[in-house]
């Protein structure tokens, strides 16, 4: 008998996209699977229109609104399967990305092995999502996997990763007391846990980018900067634990540079928490650098200003692509629905 295969979906107010979602994961061309859908206490029609997918075999289960950590670890709770492939409510699965990832699991027939994937980014048009291959696909050893991460500033989307039953149970369960880079700081576990990674080219992930609404972004948020750095300390803890050497202290300090402008200047707490950390690795953080468009603003009014006119001027920027990308997508989809209408008659007739 094949391997069961959950596909779990935790779900907040995505009535925009998790029809598309749905579609994606029962689409799989891996016959055997469960798809778990959570609805996280959503304030929209994501929990009605989630419920017209049970006749395809979906369940969904809802609860209280508690956060993302929680509602993957309800889903996890629930879930058979001798594999599990994590998918964020706004996201795509390409229909052979189970199959493909399945078929090198079968090959290698090491369940400590943690299985990768390609990934692009798109807005509204998947169609034109854009796959940019970093130094993470390939095939790694956990400690070097985790220094390109941490040293380079690479990641991969939770999405890409199908994760045997025995290395889940082995990593536990998702940190809820992480407001943001939860993902990031529980793979770090699974990694811990695995024998490497196996990177499958052929398999596709297609990540949804939402600006400011994803769950990632930072912000002014207090208590996700206070998020992060918490996450930031325990992945230093955990690549050190894989390797001490000189190689891994300089890519923790590196790691430590690239998020101190998270917390410059507003929060001199972790700021001075973040350099006594980088002293004792044997390093030195500098002032991180604004863009060089908001230098003006930074010498007239100050720190805060510049970064929080970088910071809004990037929203709207953001904004502004997001409607035109999102306006395009609804002129391609009138085409092919005029497409298909005219295909239709000519049938007929």
């Amino acid at each position: 008998m094949k391997p069961l295969i959950s596909i779990l979906i935790p779900a907040f107010n995505a009535e925009q996209w998790i029809a598309e979602t749905l579609e994606s994961a029962v689409g799989q061309t891996w016959e055997r699977k469960e798809i778990i859908v959570v609805d996280d206490g959503s304030r929209d029609q994501t929990l009605a229109i989630a419920r017209q997918f049970s006749s395809k075999g979906v369940s969904i289960v809802t609860q209280d609104n508690q956060g993302a950590s929680a509602a993957r670890n309800k889903a996890l709770s629930l879930s058979l399967g001798d594999y599990i492939q994590w998918l964020d409510a706004d996201d795509l699965l390409a229909p052979d990305k189970i199959t493909r990832q399945m078929e090198v699991a079968e090959q290698c027939g090491n369940s400590r092995m943690l299985l990768s994937s390609a990934w692009g980014r798109f807005m509204h048009r998947s169609n034109r999502a854009e796959f940019s291959p970093t130094d993470l696909w390939c095939d790694l050893s956990p400690v070097e996997w985790l220094l390109r991460k941490m040293g380079e500033g690479f990641y991969m989307q939770t999405s890409t990763w199908l994760v045997s039953r025995e290395l889940t149970e082995a990593a536990g369960t998702w940190n809820t007391e992480l407001l943001g880079d939860d993902d990031g700081e529980y793979f770090c576990r699974v990694l811990l846990s695995s024998d490497g990674t196996r990177f499958v080219q052929e398999a596709r992930v297609f990540y949804r980018m939402s600006g400011v609404n994803r769950l990632s972004y930072i912000g002014r948020s207090d208590r996700k900067k206070e998020a992060q750095f918490r996450s930031m300390q325990l992945h230093i803890g955990y690549l050190r634990s894989l390797e001490e050497s000189e190689r891994v202290r300089a890519a923790c300090v590196r790691y430590l540079q690239k998020y101190l402008i998270e917390f410059y200047p507003e929060r001199p707490d972790i700021i001075k928490k973040e350099e006594q950390m980088a002293a004792d690795l044997g390093g030195q953080l500098a002032v991180p650098q604004l863009s060089w468009k908001y230098t003006w603003i930074r010498v007239i009014f100050g720190w805060n200003i510049a970064k929080r006119a970088q910071q809004f001027l990037r929203s709207i920027r953001w904004s502004l692509t997001m409607s035109i990308d999102k306006a395009l997508f609804l002129i391609e989809r009138r085409k092919r629905m005029k497409t298909c209408y005219h295909n239709s008659l000519n049938r007929l007739t």
